[in-house]
């Protein structure tokens, strides 16, 4: 087994705060824009996406113009520390078969990965003076914004690094599995005007709350009772944000609510609109006096698995050689930068691949096992050989 290189780099990028919000990431692409720039035969580009904030886009191009190019994206920054550490969060320490730090699954290790895959790519080239260069141009892309509105992703489909023929690959954590489609994601805000009143006399107001009970009893019952999908599972709903009101003798005037649906086929944003009219119309007629509206504020459309996919179908065979075991493939209960670039160029070859359990991410102590970088590593590793080298993969076999 060679040296990882993945292992060394998921401690250099963990003790690099780059917290969204708080520091961000400019010191990590910094960093990374500078490491990239040692590696021999590519094209790097770096584009602003937001004030001191660059996506990287590293590039070796393939022999072949007619061929998907391969593409690895990762974001660069992490969710903010939160409490409950017992470990420090940015010291990258090994302990138990593990690695932690703020980051470590989301998705630093991911990212050394990526970046240990593709300057083992920029190798071959580099030291090959035989016929080995790669047939498929591949590109490793670093995005800010992930974890906030995915703006980083965004603004590299704008900027022509992505196509919808390209094969992309993110190293989100995916407990071990090949994760090819998403819940949509859809965001709404509704608010609620009232008439206030003192809250002996409520009948002289109009009580805003009130309503929005009522929108949240409608808008729940309508959601659970949506079809379910074989791959995907249930439509969900969750009220995470609601403020209103002003004293409790006081008929409160407004009231304001955040949600947040994980739609399913066929619940879409048309049809969860719809339900929202429905529930607004609703909470209008019992609280007399109300008046209510929504803003979308958020639309994801959700993601399919298409089984003809060819690299899901490369990534499948790689995955089982090297566990030596069947490699699940499932849908990510999140919503990713692949499935941005999937809902918005209708990509059918997107997916999620890396080392750790979603389950640890955004959490105290968060920690990635070593045995699942090692793992990643050496997949993308292989990947790259068998579908841009395969000349030397041949060799090598």
């Amino acid at each position: 087994m060679y040296k990882s290189l993945a292992l060394q780099l998921t401690k250099e990028l963990i003790r690099i705060e780059s917290t969204d919000p708080g520091t961000y990431e400019t010191a990590i692409s910094d960093w990374i824009f500078r490491w990239l720039s040692e590696l021999p035969n590519i094209k790097l580009q770096r584009e602003e996406v937001l004030p001191g904030r660059f996506n990287l886009m590293a590039e070796l191009p393939g022999t072949d113009p007619k061929a998907s190019a391969l593409v690895f994206i990762c974001h660069m920054d992490t969710v903010v520390i939160g409490d409950g550490w017992t470990m420090p969060p940015f010291d990258a320490i090994e302990q138990d078969g593990k690695i932690y730090g703020r980051g470590a699954c989301d998705m630093k290790s991911g990212l050394a990965c990526c970046m240990s895959a593709f300057a083992f790519a920029a190798e071959q080239y580099a030291a090959s003076d035989r016929v080995f260069k790669p047939s498929r141009t591949i590109r490793l892309i670093c995005t800010v914004d992930e974890e906030d509105f995915m703006r980083g992703s965004e603004a590299a489909i704008r900027s022509g690094w992505i196509s919808a023929d390209d094969w992309i690959l993110d190293s989100e954590p995916t407990n071990g599995q090949i994760q090819v489609a998403h819940k949509g994601r859809t965001w709404f805000e509704i608010s609620v005007d009232g008439h206030t009143a003192h809250a002996s006399t409520p009948w002289k107001g109009a009580d805003a709350i009130a309503a929005m009970a009522e929108i949240i009893r409608h808008i729940r019952r309508t959601i659970q009772e949506a079809p379910s999908h074989p791959d995907l599972g249930i439509s969900t709903v969750t009220f995470g944000q609601i403020t209103g009101g002003y004293r409790p003798y006081v008929v409160p005037d407004s009231c304001k609510l955040w949600i947040d649906m994980r739609l399913v086929p066929p619940t879409n944003t048309d049809r969860a609109e719809q339900i929202v009219k429905a529930a607004i119309a609703l909470a209008e007629k019992e609280i007399p006096g109300v008046h209510a509206s929504y803003v979308i504020t958020g639309n994801r459309p959700y993601i399919e698995k298409d089984d003809n996919s060819p690299l899901l179908k490369h990534l499948y065979q790689t995955c089982c050689n090297v566990t030596g075991t069947d490699t699940a493939v499932s849908c990510f209960p999140g919503y990713t930068d692949t499935a941005v670039i999937a809902g918005t160029l209708h990509n059918h070859n997107c997916m999620s691949y890396g080392p750790g359990n979603l389950e640890c991410a955004h959490q105290p102590d968060e920690w990635v096992a070593i045995e699942d970088i090692l793992r990643c590593e050496e997949v993308y590793r292989r990947l790259l050989l068998s579908t841009a080298f395969p000349a030397e993969d041949s060799a090598q076999r």
